[in-house]
């Protein structure tokens, strides 16, 4: 074991790098040697320690399996085109971490365990980010209510961790996209603007219906009338209509302020775009569809990047898109590569250097 900047480190013996080819691997289901574990008790933080990845012991009463203290947070990692390793915009999502964490009612993760701890755990496993075009390191910190313990009350106990997976592009094709109307994301005064866990699960059945009817993800709908668009599947969501980029705004606290979302935003404004943050609903973009005026419909997130979107099939109206006309998705794309990838100026400090 040695210890570094007040952190433990136990490394594995054996690298389980050599029996896995980094190349075309699917998303979320390999992962690095190593992980970061740090606990919260006696309202403090311990020692963190970067342990070898590997199974964790708990007993059946384990808070979180109870009551649904978790929060995460999605980040990614590229290796630049001179062999240096650099992670996108984590600052972000740290600030972002902790907002999640103040709603869920569990206690903030210092920097220095969150960000050095980042740097260390991914400066130990940086042979695992791979070296292909569109693959990147996610990287999954996440934090779990640990009190053993049945009872409704926040925890005095917490579990934080950080998993890195190695990981090609998320969504292989242009999507189908379903207009939900039945079942809602989130509500005013609800949790929508954080990334806890809950969000998610409750989101699974719909997900699944909209699979039966032959699409990819669906695209919630506010929770009162059902004819404001929120955010589509587990991504911002961005219409392209005339030559103005339409999303909507974050101001009733039910949609994830995207880091990737607020990226976008910039490099659209750069490209001499219009860009609105603001209510829009499911009529004006049909009728800005009839009217020819509706050119690209994207969503955006950590792990898509940038999703197209084919089609968008809203009661028995299917908006169907050439999605190979495109030009301002691709453009985004590639101007976004371009930084992650070390290509071009960092003019917005966004990258991280390990």
């Amino acid at each position: 074991m040695e210890a570094t900047k007040d952190f433990k480190i136990t490394r594995t013996p054996n690298s389980r790098l050599k029996d896995i080819t980094l190349q075309n691997i699917p998303f979320g289901k390999c992962f690095t040697d190593h992980m970061l574990v740090a606990d919260y008790s006696n309202g403090q933080w311990q020692t963190p320690e970067i342990l070898p990845y590997q199974a964790l012991s708990f007993e059946p009463s384990l808070a979180v399996f109870h009551y649904g203290q978790a929060i995460f947070e999605g980040i990614k990692a590229y290796k630049a085109k001179n062999g240096s390793v650099q992670i996108f915009r984590p600052v972000d999502n740290f600030q972002r971490f902790n907002a999640s964490a103040i709603r869920m009612q569990m206690p903030e993760v210092p920097e220095e365990i969150f960000m050095e701890g980042l740097r260390a755990l991914i400066d130990l496993d940086k042979d695992w980010v791979p070296d292909f075009e569109n693959h990147s390191l996610y990287i999954r910190p996440f934090m779990i209510s640990s009190d053993l313990a049945i009872g409704v009350r926040p925890s005095e106990n917490y579990t934080f961790l950080i998993i890195l997976s190695p990981t090609g592009p998320y969504y292989a094709k242009p999507m189908r996209i379903y207009v939900e109307e039945k079942y809602v994301r989130a509500v005013p005064g609800g949790i929508g603007f954080a990334k806890a866990a809950g969000n998610y699960g409750a989101a699974l059945y719909p997900s699944m219906e909209a699979h039966k009817k032959g699409y990819d993800q669906v695209l919630w709908m506010d929770a009162f009338e059902h004819k404001y668009v929120q955010e589509c599947g587990t991504m911002n969501a961005f219409f392209i209509i005339g030559d103005k980029a339409v999303t909507p705004g974050l101001e009733e606290g039910t949609i994830l302020a995207g880091v990737t979302r607020d990226s976008v935003i910039t490099v659209l404004k750069e490209m001499g775009l219009t860009v609105e943050e603001r209510p829009l609903t499911i009529e004006e973009i049909m009728e800005a569809y009839r009217a020819g005026q509706l050119k690209e419909i994207f969503g955006t997130g950590t792990a898509a990047t940038i999703a197209p979107i084919k089609e968008l099939g809203y009661k028995d109206f299917a908006m169907l898109f050439d999605v190979d006309k495109w030009t301002v998705a691709p453009e985004v794309k590639k101007r976004m590569d371009a930084i992650r990838y070390g290509d071009v100026e960092d003019r917005h400090n966004w990258l991280w250097t390990v």
